[in-house]
């Protein structure tokens, strides 16, 4: 697997993956991740990126120029990559499009910047756009990493017990039902006693249980999904 970030500003991005989980992947070369700058395209002498916006409006757009010849560049090293851009007018990310993804074999995320990107780029290069919520960030570097990191933990091997995918929020409609660790007592507070009695099957009814009271405070509609599927479904 290979990851493009292409990006203004590589600094943003490159720190995530010197720590934890994701470093250590790289280590063993499970993923490899690398840069793209539509800076050293542009025809700029001053190697400008952005401009005024056609039509007027606050603040300035990515040009597509430079954008379109750095994505013109990656597409020529490599004709199968998959491009994807992240703009908060798109549809929303999901648990299911991590998984489909980590199956591609190089994957590119475009980081808009000041009040966007010029939308003849995206309409030109995007394989898919995407969102990861109903706000706006300073750019789409994070957002970019948010991606990054859902889809590597699905790449096989990055994790280092696989099973841990099939238990976490969103492989299903419930929410991952809550955890302790050790000790059993802390601050009065105390690890269900159920936890402690090494019964499993009681153990994983209870685990549903509570999965199913978070869902109901946190994600009402997810357990209404839940409820009203069929028992071959479940």
């Amino acid at each position: 697997m290979r990851f493009t970030f292409v990006t203004l500003f590589s600094n943003l991005v490159e720190g995530y993956f010197q720590d934890s989980i994701l470093k250590r992947a790289l280590d063993k070369d499970l993923f490899r991740v690398d840069y793209l700058n539509p800076r050293d395209f542009s025809l700029n002498k001053h190697s400008k990126v952005d401009d005024t916006a056609v039509g007027g409006g606050a603040g300035m757009v990515m040009n597509p120029q430079p954008l379109c010849d750095a994505l013109e560049n990656l597409k020529m090293d490599n004709p199968d990559v998959h491009i994807i851009f992240l703009t908060p007018v798109a549809k929303p990310f999901k648990q299911n499009d991590a998984k489909r993804l980590a199956k591609k074999s190089h994957l590119a995320f475009v980081s808009g910047r000041y009040e966007g990107i010029d939308e003849r780029v995206i309409e030109e290069f995007a394989d898919e756009v995407f969102s990861i919520g109903d706000y706006i960030l300073t750019g789409g570097e994070l957002a970019s990493l948010v991606l990054c990191d859902a889809i590597s933990r699905n790449v096989e091997g990055v994790l280092g017990n696989s099973d841990s995918l099939s238990i976490e929020s969103f492989e299903s409609e419930l929410l991952e039902a809550p955890s302790f660790s050790k000790p059993k007592e802390y601050r009065s507070l105390e690890v269900p006693k159920e936890y402690l009695k090494g019964n499993h099957s009681k153990i994983r009814t209870l685990k549903i249980a509570l999965s199913e009271c978070k869902t109901k405070f946190f994600r009402p509609e997810q357990l209404l999904k839940h409820i009203t599927r069929k028992p071959y479904e479940k």
